[in-house]
């Protein structure tokens, strides 16, 4: 999905307008504008500062599929499963596939 097209997605999807979206992200009415009446990709700052202001990071803005926001308990299991060695990620999903099962 090209930028512009995903960036209309986010917008309709919370039913913004491009002012709501400026003020949201702290970028000015112009150039959020200005995106659009150039038909441009915004620089990395920009788009980093769009995201912001969907509450989104930039990873979840150019995923192809459905998007995953991690709830703050979620994103602690991923920073603690990161620091497992291969042999405790093992045994932890054995412990979370072993309750699933109850």
């Amino acid at each position: 999905m090209e930028t512009l097209e995903k960036l209309n997605q986010l917008l309709q999807e919370r039913g913004w307008t491009e002012y709501r979206l400026a003020k949201e992200c702290g970028l000015s009415e112009s150039t959020i504008a200005n995106i659009y009446r150039r038909n441009s990709v915004p620089s990395i700052t920009t788009l980093e500062a769009i995201c912001k202001g969907f509450g989104i990071t930039l990873s979840q803005f150019f995923a192809e599929n459905e998007m995953v926001e991690l709830t703050p308990q979620m994103k602690e299991l991923f920073d603690n499963w990161a620091t497992l060695t291969p042999a405790q990620k093992e045994a932890a999903l054995t412990l979370i596939k072993a309750m699933n099962n109850k």
